[in-house]
């Protein structure tokens, strides 16, 4: 989704979904709306829009939200050149936490979905937030085992998770929600720990 840029503070994610989650998480822990949250249409986009975004007048930080998908090392190599290449000093590894640094003119963060440290995607990191009480999600998992084990998935098996949380959100009683609107609704809970520091990293790189 396309918005009107506001601020010169500004989060680049992947896709649109992507920014609907980012929203919603900040609505449901009131973090102002101090921040744009840029839908890049993919990661070659995010990717060639940093340069770019780094040489607009007036900007004070930048927070980059990007996918490990399946080569979690290549992609911190892949967007730590990125920012070496625009002075900042980058330590070697990803913190467990994220990244945030400065330059002395502009604070840069990575978040690397679904925690940092493991491969994965954004649907990874929803899953997470999933209640640990609930019923269904064994059922999902059930169910996806015996069609990959009858070899019916139509679906790569690098993409379980997609496949994975869409069955499961399928299920609710708003049948079909975005993965955003399920954390405003509240079928998914904020209380996982994963959640939390993803929370405080952004506020730590965007809430003065």
């Amino acid at each position: 989704m396309k918005v009107e840029e506001k601020y010169n503070r500004k989060l680049l994610v992947e896709g649109k979904d992507d920014q609907h989650v980012m929203w919603a998480l900040c609505e449901k822990f009131n973090i102002p709306e101090e921040f744009d949250v840029i839908d890049c249409e993919g990661i070659d986009n995010l990717f060639e829009s940093i340069p770019v975004r780094f040489k607009e007048s007036g900007i004070q930080a930048i927070g980059i939200i990007i996918d490990a998908d399946t080569d979690i090392q290549n992609r911190w190599i892949s967007v730590r050149n990125l920012l070496v290449n625009q002075g900042f000093v980058i330590p070697e590894n990803l913190p467990k936490n994220g990244l945030i640094i400065s330059n002395g003119k502009v604070k840069v963060g990575v978040w690397i979905m679904p925690s940092n440290d493991t491969n994965g995607m954004l649907e990874d990191f929803v899953s997470f937030l999933i209640p640990p009480t609930d019923e269904l999600l064994p059922i999902v998992d059930a169910t996806l085992n015996e069609i990959e084990s009858k070899k019916l998935n139509k679906y790569a098996l690098s993409h379980k998770s997609k496949a994975r949380i869409y069955s499961w959100l399928s299920w609710q009683e708003t049948h079909g929600i975005p993965m955003g609107q399920s954390i405003t609704k509240q079928y998914l809970t904020t209380d996982n720990e994963n959640c939390k520091q993803l929370i405080h990293w952004l506020q730590e790189l965007f809430v003065e």
